[in-house]
């Protein structure tokens, strides 16, 4: 398929992909205003660090999920994120010009997104500490940060194949991604600013011109996921289903080709087990 049958073909998918992290972005805008401006009520009323952190894991890692779980991010497969989509592209999950539609749209849809929470909260969030919600590292330690990266990326990789391609867990993929989300906001953060996504990192970058260790979450979570879905192509058993996060019945899958029945109930269990039987 050409470029042009793709783009004909699959632009509501490549739109959806622009549209879920166009709407993380939205909301980590909003969690990081709410906790770290310091004119913002929440951020008086919690003046805990590590606490403000755990809110914002939590959030954030229930907006994965709703992303995930909802009926356009099934249709996409919600990968929102370039490494997750250069993974199953290697994987053979995904064909060439859907991931480089795909990337593009992460790319577009996350700076839109932030772009938008700075037209809504001006300073609050475009200035420090805020600074537009970007991934730094911690200071001093950018080599530190690439090594965080790297590891949280092939755990979250690792994770995701070996949940949705185990037919009676893979429904959980998108919970355990969520949990994943929270876990290293919670307590990896300090290390990178937990990005695991070169199009979130982006997006936050470029409007504030934050160019310096945008090199860190370039390269640092393709390089883990890649190195996730190694260990597991080699410790595994099972194949990968499929390039979506959670597989519905209800909707057509532009990765494995499925196409839904006619009268399909619409609900998102996953369909897994019909990739192992």
């Amino acid at each position: 398929m050409t470029a042009i049958q793709s783009l004909r073909e699959h632009w509501p998918e490549y739109a959806i992909e622009a549209w879920a992290l166009g709407m993380f972005m939205v909301a980590a805008g909003a969690v990081a205003t709410l906790l770290e401006y310091p004119a913002s009520p929440l951020h008086a009323a919690v003046p805990s660090s590590h606490t403000r952190l755990a809110i914002a894991g939590i959030a954030m890692g229930l907006t994965a999920i709703a992303l995930i779980y909802s009926p356009w991010g099934r249709r996409s497969g919600a990968h929102m994120n370039p490494a997750v989509t250069l993974t199953f592209w290697r994987l053979g999950k995904i064909k060439r010009w859907d991931a480089v539609f795909y990337v593009a749209a992460q790319f577009i849809g996350g700076t839109l997104g932030v772009l938008l929470v700075a037209q809504l909260l001006g300073v609050a969030f475009t200035a420090a500490p805020v600074s537009y919600a970007a991934t730094q590292p911690a200071p001093g330690a950018p080599k530190v940060a690439f090594a965080a990266e790297v590891l949280i990326s092939a755990g979250m990789m690792f994770t995701v194949l070996s949940v949705s391609s185990a037919p009676r867990w893979a429904r959980f993929t998108g919970l355990c991604a969520g949990l994943l989300v929270a876990l290293y906001i919670t307590f990896e953060a300090p290390l990178s600013g937990m990005s695991m996504n070169p199009a979130r990192s982006f997006a936050s970058a470029s409007p504030g011109q934050q160019w310096a260790y945008l090199w860190i979450y370039f390269l640092a979570p393709p390089l883990g996921m890649l190195l996730g879905a190694q260990v597991f192509v080699a410790r595994s058993r099972a194949t990968v289903a499929c390039a979506k996060l959670c597989h519905g019945t209800d909707v057509r899958c532009i990765h494995c080709g499925y196409v839904p029945p006619s009268g399909a109930a619409a609900h998102p269990h996953s369909i897994a087990q019909e990739h192992h039987t």
